[in-house]
């Protein structure tokens, strides 16, 4: 979540937006980070999970960062046998979203038997 939203910040427009929403369906919450930046190239969607991969790479010093946060957000998805999908549009922004299973309560009552 924490890398999502940062790129939503830093990549997004100045004085834009960034809107993370949480739904929820039967027994999973799906996850949107969605920013009203300029958008990702059709081009470049395909790769943005890689490790290293830039989009920008003539603003990757100005931007900072390794190219390894989205490949990262990928593979603790996946590790919760999920996807992270991206879709976005040329001038409008883009929308980064998953789905997670539901969690349980744990009844976290404390025992006063044990003070």
């Amino acid at each position: 979540m924490t890398n999502l939203i940062v790129n939503a910040i830093k990549y997004g427009k100045d004085n834009g937006t960034v809107l993370v929403k949480f739904a929820i369906e039967n027994d999973e919450v799906e996850v949107s980070v969605k920013d009203d930046g300029p958008g990702i190239e059709q081009k470049h969607l395909s790769r943005i999970f890689e490790r290293f991969y830039r989009v920008e790479k003539s603003r990757a010093k100005d931007r900072g960062g390794t190219g390894l946060g989205l490949g990262i957000v990928k593979h603790i998805v996946e590790a919760h046998t999920s996807k992270v999908e991206v879709e976005s549009v040329m001038g409008e922004g883009t929308n980064f979203f998953f789905k997670l299973k539901k969690g349980k309560v744990i009844n976290n009552e404390i025992d006063s038997s044990r003070r």
